[in-house]
């Protein structure tokens, strides 16, 4: 194992944990304010990189295709919020898991009636296509980076909204007993329409971003979803410095366990074997990591004690 090769995975790593951050911090603001288990989520994801793709192609402008991802996954879980999910806030949580399957379904042929079966490309913008040249020699490729600047700028804005504005506020309120601030004049039901289209909008741009190192598909949020889910669990529900923590530990652990456990086990086994149990344990590490935390702190890292 080299340094620039540890360098370059661990750059992979935060990568990765970026865009996780951006979609599981939509979802633990929905489960941590509202108390809803949305599945839906990835389809959320799903739609901005559609619409990215979309925009992009029409005009060129890799630019409009964010905010043309921003836009319509904001819209689309504003939508969903008003016509569906708004009847789900009193229901158990069964009838929420099978609601927002159904939606998952929905979207899923929806988008195919819409764009086809055939995958979408989003191309790289020109002047982030080449590679940037990194200390000790590391040629990294300068999208990813802007993916791991863009993706931190928007956690500090996110942190900066829930810690530091009115309605950030009244999240954080909400989350804590929401009958008290509807008794003392907030709309509740507004606040959780801007909520949701809150995550929705971070799921979106996070499809949108990933959108262009990989290929635009109908089904391409549900694995992403379920790593979000593995996010929360590890960083505490309702905590975005949670999500942060534990969306890195989880990129960190995935990508490393899948570069570098295949090589560790040719040590001592056969490489063809060492291949395929590294391989079998890289998938298990982040469900393994999840394991320990649970066990060594049930609530998650920053989750709130009962």
């Amino acid at each position: 194992m080299t340094a620039t090769l540890l360098l370059e995975q661990v750059l992979n790593g935060l990568q990765s944990g970026i865009m996780l951050f951006l979609m599981a911090a939509g979802l633990t603001l929905i489960f941590g304010v509202m108390g809803l288990i949305n599945l839906a989520h990835g389809s959320l994801y799903m739609i901005g990189a559609f619409c990215a793709a979309a925009a992009a192609g029409l005009t060129g402008s890799f630019v409009l295709g964010l905010v043309a991802a921003l836009a319509g996954a904001a819209a689309a879980g504003a939508l969903i919020e008003l016509l569906v999910i708004r009847r789900l806030y009193a229901r158990d949580h069964l009838d929420q898991v099978l609601a927002t399957f159904a939606l998952i379904l929905i979207f899923s042929e929806g988008t195919r009636w819409l764009f086809g079966s055939f995958p979408l490309y989003l191309d790289v913008p020109a002047a982030l296509a080449g590679p940037v040249t990194l200390p000790f020699g590391i040629a990294y490729p300068a999208y990813r980076l802007a993916l791991i600047g863009a993706g931190l700028i928007v956690a500090l804005g996110l942190f900066w909204l829930i810690g530091r504005t009115r309605l950030g506020i009244r999240i954080r309120a909400g989350e804590n007993d929401r009958e008290m601030i509807a008794a003392l004049g907030v709309d509740i039901d507004r606040l959780y329409t801007l909520i949701f289209a809150l995550g929705a909008a971070l799921a979106g741009l996070a499809g949108a971003m990933v959108g262009a190192i990989q290929s635009v598909q109908v089904g391409m949020g549900e694995p992403v979803l379920i790593l979000a889910f593995v996010v929360i669990v590890i960083g505490g529900i309702g905590s975005i410095k949670g999500a942060l923590i534990g969306a890195l530990l989880v990129g960190l652990t995935d990508t490393l366990g899948g570069v570098f456990l295949p090589e560790l086990f040719k040590l001592v086994m056969a490489p063809a074997a060492a291949t395929q149990t590294g391989a079998s344990l890289s998938s298990m590490a982040i469900y393994i990591l999840m394991a320990a935390v649970l066990i060594w702190k049930p609530t998650g890292l920053y989750g709130a004690q009962a």
